[in-house]
């Protein structure tokens, strides 16, 4: 045994002490403040699922505006209380975020190990979307305001410039389109069932409908970002890679484009509301 080495009560200590400081952090990660935070901030996220939809739906029909989270933060830090709602989303989205992040990690110690694996990517990569989101507030509530497509076309470009950037590259837009694919399966399997008490009433029904169209409808939206950043890899063009709100208004392009520019805006206000309800009633 060298130096280096523990003997097998060393180990044993140590991991028992590994257990119980993860016990520890999983009873804090389970308090009311944490669960209310969260809640705030799947509210915040549907209010600004409704504005992207419907900044998306006035672009449709001949409208103006950047149908992002960027465009829809926007709209709120330029209200009488913009400075107010911009602190409050960012606090709102950074629990959401942390509270993610522990349902990834803390929260599933003691599942099986498919189940621990397929949390860690759905929770931990909600989790870096919405500690981006509360940046997102807090660079507005700072005064630094940002395009977000320009933004993406920087990122692309800086990694496509970098050794093995173009793998990655590939690589992030493969796991944005399967981030988007994971919206759509949970929809057509109603995965989001588990998150709120359903039942057979009308009320039901429609919340059901609402989570079928709004998953689908982000789903849609995530994968076009996604298959934008591959393009954008494939053709070495980071001009290709324009964010939501560039894959929401290329749809005008193709034929039939509106209708379905039309139809993702409607199912992300669908998203939106549905968001909301579940900040209110959904299981934590």
């Amino acid at each position: 045994m060298t130096e280096f080495e523990l003997p097998g009560s060393g180990r044993e200590a140590a991991r028992e002490a590994a257990s119980q400081a993860a016990d520890v952090a999983e009873e804090l990660s389970n308090t009311r403040t944490l669960d209310v935070l969260a809640r705030f901030g799947f509210g915040v996220t549907g209010l600004l699922h409704i504005l992207v939809g419907a900044i998306a739906l006035a672009i449709a029909f001949g409208g103006r505006g950047e149908a992002d989270p960027a465009g829809a933060v926007e709209l709120l830090a330029d209200s009488a209380l913009g400075p107010v709602l911009m602190w409050a989303g960012f606090i709102g989205c950074a629990g959401l975020s942390l509270w993610q992040a522990s349902e990834a990690t803390l929260r599933v110690r003691r599942r099986r190990r498919r189940e621990r694996a397929e949390k860690a990517v759905s929770s931990g990569g909600l989790s870096i979307g919405y500690g981006s989101l509360a940046l997102t507030f807090a660079g507005f509530a700072l005064g630094r305001r940002s395009d977000s497509g320009e933004s993406t076309r920087d990122i692309t470009a800086s990694l496509l410039a970098a050794p093995f950037g173009l793998p990655l590259l590939i690589g992030i837009g493969g796991l944005v389109i399967g981030i988007g694919a994971y919206f759509i399966v949970k929809a057509l399997r109603r995965g989001f069932k588990e998150e709120l008490h359903f039942g057979d009433s009308k009320r039901g029904k429609l919340l059901t409908v609402l989570g079928i169209v709004g998953h689908i409808a982000k789903g849609v939206a995530v994968g076009l970002v996604g298959l934008l950043i591959v393009i954008a890899s494939i053709k070495h063009d980071p001009a290709e890679s324009t964010g939501l709100d560039g894959s929401l208004k290329a749809l005008q392009d193709h034929p039939y484009g509106t209708y379905v520019l039309t139809a993702v805006a409607a199912g992300l206000i669908c998203y939106g509301i549905f968001a909301m309800i579940r900040a209110r009633y959904g299981r934590m």
